[in-house]
């Protein structure tokens, strides 16, 4: 088994071939309604997506991570992660939301059969199942914990959200990553409000209504550079 720090780093990396670079985190959408205009709307704008929507996806990864182990480490079925999957599902109001975390979530997995097979216990090759949901069983089957699945959770989150200002909102990438730094402490009260969670009831229920109805007007647009 690989280390898992060095797992942690993996799963981090931005070139991470998994489609990854196809969102915006709803990024796009916001600044074409006029609701993110510059550096500051940017950090606000994430602040603000670790304090809902991340909750929801950490607290969903972290409890598909202790659904994986199993009790025991005897191992979840497939059938408990897809009941988890029902339970962010029923957090995460908007279609467009929803088919876009699968369709990452497909390249998460197949990826991850491809470099820890293991996954493939807990899950179905090739299925569309939610990224917290394949992220949460890579994190059980690479030995990570539930601080490690909670803070890549949240982290990739914020790294979307600031690669893609890049694009939308042109500025000095030094900024852009001082701003990510700066996010620091809000992925941190992620971790923390999350890490404990095992039970797939008590994954958080942070919605934000002006993110589903911005997701949805994004998914009709017919001019737009990422796919959410």
């Amino acid at each position: 088994m690989a280390d898992p720090h060095l797992v942690s780093l993996m799963l981090a990396d931005a070139r991470l071939p998994v489609g990854g670079h196809t969102q915006s985190a709803g990024l796009e959408p916001a600044v074409t309604a006029g609701l993110v205009a510059d550096g500051d709307g940017v950090a606000a704008y994430v602040a603000d997506r670790l304090a809902t929507v991340v909750l929801v996806e950490a607290g969903t990864a972290v409890v598909a991570r202790h659904v994986a182990l199993g009790d025991g480490g005897a191992g979840g079925t497939p059938d408990e992660l897809l009941d988890v999957e029902a339970h962010w599902a029923a957090r995460t109001p908007s279609r467009a939301l929803r088919t876009a975390s699968r369709r990452v979530g497909r390249g998460w997995l197949r990826l991850a059969a491809r470099v820890w097979p293991a996954v493939l216990d807990h899950l179905p090759p090739d299925a569309e199942v939610a990224r917290p949901v394949v992220l949460g069983v890579v994190g059980a089957v690479t030995g990570l914990d539930a601080a490690q699945v909670a803070r890549l959770a949240a982290y990739d989150d914020a790294q979307t959200v600031t690669a893609a200002s890049l694009k939308l909102l042109p500025s000095d990438p030094v900024a852009a990553t001082a701003r990510l730094a700066a996010a620091g402490p809000h992925l941190e009260a992620v971790v923390a409000a999350t890490a404990h969670l095992s039970d797939p009831a008590a994954i958080p229920a942070a919605g934000a209504p002006m993110t589903d109805v911005l997701a949805e007007r994004h998914a009709r647009a017919t001019m737009r550079l990422f796919h959410a």
